[in-house]
């Protein structure tokens, strides 16, 4: 035999050899894996739900031949056996035998506190024990489900996992993480209605008579507007912004009193509790005048029977006489939204301080988040 035969009948063995090899990994079944529900606590998803995305996060390992839901459900109807509440050793394995899988997979998914945990079970249906057990916990960053599913199956299996991802969804501080800041934004731009009421001076004088520089008015008066917000800051639950709320009050008394609010706030998405600060500006009428024997007189028209040099000095005051100008002060504000499927319902309280009385109101609005 030449050399030439002898290098070709090596490949041809080779060849051979590969072949086989090859047809033997591909004649080997994948172990079949059946998932019913997985038990869930604290989240507003059902057990099939659950049930339906680690189905979908198993088959992406490639290491199990995952049953088919339908076809699970057939087999457990034709045999007469109940799927609902059926997470415990004993009863999936009479589901295992029914439906012939090799092993099942169960597990729980419960919020505690400020955490998410995952457990997950691998039960042989053969030998009736607990192959592998995986816990893991994160943090309870909700819209992350899927991704915490994920990582839990993998580091189940021992496969390689994204440990960028693992921080983002388990450490607390990781604040530059852009997963940990994917918390739902509340956002409450909408209209706003609410009261206002006037107390010290500035009320009586909305309560004296027009003769007198009032406005013969009760000093609690309807609002409504319409709050803009700007957010600047949105980490874990609290979100930092600004509130651009523009405002008429007065109307149901036939009064037009248009204001402007710009307030910073801090807000925690989670609780809808808030509380805002910052300037307000409205529309006002001011006189110069002065007090006299306890009446209040214009400095244009003062008594004209008492000489110049005995008369008070002269000061501005709140008067509907005066002419119209923009006064400035500073509000204070707490609230908290409350939610009912997508409708958001805020409702605040306000403070305005000031020297010739402070002006105290609450409001309410709503809007619908998208």
């Amino acid at each position: 035999m030449n050399l030439s035969n002898r290098i070709l009948k090596s490949i041809a063995l080779v060849c051979a050899l590969f072949g086989t090899t090859i047809l033997m990994a591909q004649s080997t079944p994948k172990p079949i894996v059946g998932v019913l529900g997985i038990d869930i606590d604290g989240f507003t998803m059902e057990a099939d739900q659950a049930g339906s995305i680690t189905r979908t996060e198993l088959s992406k390992l490639g290491n199990f031949e995952v049953m088919d839901r339908y076809d699970a459900d057939f087999l457990l109807e034709k045999n007469g056996i109940e799927k609902e509440n059926c997470f415990g050793k004993l009863c999936l394995l009479e589901v295992g035998k029914a439906i012939k899988t090799d092993k099942m997979l169960t597990g729980k998914i419960e919020v505690i506190g400020e955490q998410i945990n995952i457990t997950y079970r691998l039960i042989d249906v053969g030998t009736g024990s607990i192959e592998k057990t995986q816990v893991m916990e994160f943090l309870n960053l909700r819209q992350q489900l899927q991704s915490m599913i994920q990582l839990t199956l993998r580091q189940m299996f021992e496969m390689e996992i994204d440990q960028n991802l693992l921080e983002k969804l388990t450490k607390r501080d990781d604040y530059k993480s852009a997963v940990n800041t994917e918390k739902p934004r509340l956002n409450l731009n909408g209209p706003r209605m609410g009261m206002m009421m006037m107390t010290g001076q500035d009320a009586e004088i909305f309560k004296a008579a027009k003769s007198e520089g009032g406005y013969d008015l009760y000093p609690m008066m309807f609002q409504f507007g319409y709050q803009f917000e700007i957010q600047y800051i949105n980490q874990g639950n609290f979100q930092a912004l600004f509130e651009i709320i523009p405002m008429v009050t007065g109307l149901d008394q036939g009064k037009f009193i248009p204001s402007l609010s710009i307030l910073n706030g801090m807000r925690s998405s989670r609780t809808g509790l808030e509380f805002a600060f910052g300037p307000i500006l409205y529309s006002t009428q001011k006189a110069n005048g002065f007090n006299y024997e306890g009446e209040w007189y214009l400095e244009s028209q003062p008594p004209f029977d008492v000489p110049a040099e005995e008369l008070p000095a002269a000061s501005k005051r709140l008067d509907s006489r005066g002419a119209f100008g923009i006064e400035s002060r500073f509000v204070f504000g707490i609230g908290k939204t409350f939610r009912s499927g997508k409708l958001n319902i805020p409702v605040n309280a306000f403070f305005i301080p000031g020297k010739s009385g402070h002006r105290i109101g609450v409001s309410v609005g709503y809007n619908v988040s998208k």
